[in-house]
């Protein structure tokens, strides 16, 4: 188990950080401004050319090994790096949620007809996607509670239901959602839901509402949708009837692991934050740096950054090794505690900036609000620590005594 970097992953963190700083962060302030004077939902233009310039440089699709020929643990320290600027690049190297899980998705289970219409403009980022599967009424963090209705009628399925929390809704680029719902609920348990695609315009389909995270409304935007009388042709079925909960299993293993790098990366810029406002800034006589007390709120980020990087290196080298099914334990984990870590870390360097680490003249504050939702989406932390202790309960220690 070696996690030196490969000679692949120095040469994509070489040009990872050259397009960040170079492009990517120079780019936050005009995306802001352009939020700001088009509407928090508007797309701006600046990402289309931060977009041509990851291609350009190689930074593409590279969250798929079976595409760009990364492996989880050579894309790692990426996605890391992605998360200093978790808004902007994500996106600009087409490996933002929910598209990358929708990409894998439709990659493992689309017929080749659903990949040409729907597979093809993802991976080339010329639109983008949404997956609805979170319901307001039921705790969606048990898949099988879903109640949304899929039913069969003649050549159509039919849907009826509601969604919230769905991610990307309120960005008009968003032209194709994967909807999780209950075709049989008399099959077993866990052969009662299927997956469906439909596409933004079907008649019946309504968006309620644009949720906000700690008041915070997103670009691409948390949506409520109404199905009401939702008609798709039945070739639209994903994978087949009662797959849809393992095809859920299957799309949200991966995903969680790029939660977790990016949560790495939102850490370390929080940190940087942190450690340059404490060498810059003077109370009591002296610079912040010399105060015991904020050494220590350094001390502990750096020691937990690390701890978690190893834990989320470690996780992604075995999903190479083993496979997503046989490394569950180790990606709800690390879904745990990468999240956490970013919210510790990111907790303390507002402390030390006081009253501007809750405005908005810096990233810490909407840092924050996500990297809390980060403990929820995904599956909320208290069902990953059970997923961890039923594998824990199963071994067998060498020694009790």
């Amino acid at each position: 188990m070696d996690f030196s970097p490969s000679p692949k992953t120095a040469e994509l963190t070489e040009s990872m950080w050259e397009f960040m700083l170079e492009k990517v962060f120079p780019a936050e302030a005009e995306w802001t401004a352009y939020l700001a004077e088009h509407g928090e939902h508007a797309h701006p233009p600046i990402m289309e050319e931060l977009k041509e310039e990851a291609r350009r440089r190689g930074l593409w699709n590279l969250f798929l090994p079976a595409w760009s020929g990364v492996s989880n643990l050579e894309y790692a320290p990426v996605a890391e790096i992605s998360g200093w600027s978790p808004v902007l690049a994500p996106e600009a190297i087409n490996c933002q949620a929910p598209d990358t899980g929708n990409m894998e998705t439709l990659e493992k289970f689309g017929t080749p007809e659903q990949q040409e219409r729907w597979l093809e403009p993802l991976k080339n980022g010329t639109l983008r996607s949404a997956y609805a599967m979170t319901e307001p009424a039921i705790a969606s963090s048990d898949a099988t509670n879903i109640q949304t209705s899929i039913t069969r009628d003649g050549d159509e399925y039919v849907i009826n239901g509601r969604k919230w929390w769905i991610t990307g809704v309120a960005d008009e680029r968003c032209e194709i959602f994967i909807v999780m719902g209950r075709t049989d609920p008399d099959a077993p348990t866990h052969r009662q839901q299927s997956m469906v695609l439909v596409p933004r315009d079907t008649p019946g389909l309504t968006i309620a509402r644009h949720l906000p995270i700690f008041g915070y409304q997103d670009q691409h935007g948390h949506s409520e949708l109404v199905f009401d009388n939702v008609r798709v042709p039945a070739e639209n079925l994903l994978g087949g009837e009662g797959a849809g909960f393992a095809i859920a299993q299957a799309r949200l293993g991966p995903g969680r692991i790029h939660h977790a790098m990016r949560a790495i990366g939102m850490a370390e810029r929080a940190l940087a934050l942190m450690v340059d406002r404490a060498k810059n800034r003077d109370a009591f006589g002296k610079p912040l740096a010399d105060q015991g007390v904020v050494r220590e709120l350094i001390a502990n980020s750096r020691i937990e950054i690390d701890q978690a990087r190893l834990q989320v290196l470690h996780c992604a080298w075995m999903i190479d090794q083993y496979g997503a099914k046989d490394a569950r334990f180790e990606i709800s984990a690390i879904k745990v505690i990468a999240p956490q870590v970013a919210c510790a870390v990111i907790d303390r360097a507002i402390e030390v900036f006081g009253g501007s680490g809750v405005s908005d003249d810096n990233v810490l504050a909407y840092f924050y609000a996500w990297a809390r939702v980060l403990r929820i989406v995904d599956g909320p932390d208290a069902v990953h620590r059970a997923t961890v202790a039923r594998g824990e309960l199963k071994k067998t220690p060498p020694y009790v005594g």
